[in-house]
C-alpha cells in the first residue's frame, strides 16, 4: 500500500494506492494521522482511486480518519472509491463518492 499526501492551505488529500487489506491497514492509518497532525487541515479527502482490493479494514482506516478530522472540527471525503470498495462501504453505512460518480 502507497499512501500519498499533498496540502494545500487547510486541505489535506490523501491517495492510496494498491491493496487496503489487514496487512496495510495500519501503515496506511500511521500515515494518515500523521499528516493530520502536521497540516490540522479543516478537510481531509481519502482518494481511493488507486486501491485495487480493500477489505474491512478499509472501514477503520477510513473511520479513523473521520474520526481525527471530527477532533479537528473538519470534514473527511471519500472519493474515487472503486466498485470493490464501494459494496465494503456500502455494507458499513459508509457514504462516498464512485468513480463513475466523480469527474
Amino acid at each position: 500500500m502507497e499512501v500519498r499526501t499533498t496540502t494545500k492551505g487547510r486541505e489535506l488529500a490523501v491517495s492510496l494506492r494498491g491493496e487496503l487489506d489487514h496487512h496495510a491497514a495500519r501503515d496506511a492509518v500511521t500515515a494518515i494521522e500523521r499528516a493530520a497532525e502536521a497540516a490540522l487541515p479543516s478537510k481531509l479527502t481519502l482518494d481511493f482511486s488507486g486501491v485495487t482490493f480493500m477489505d474491512s479494514s478499509g472501514i477503520a482506516v477510513a473511520m479513523r480518519a473521520m474520526r481525527r478530522m471530527a477532533a479537528l472540527g473538519g470534514m473527511t471525503a471519500l472519493v474515487n472509491v472503486p466498485p470493490q470498495a464501494k459494496k465494503v462501504f456500502d455494507a458499513a453505512g459508509i457514504v462516498c463518492r464512485a468513480k463513475e460518480e466523480t469527474t
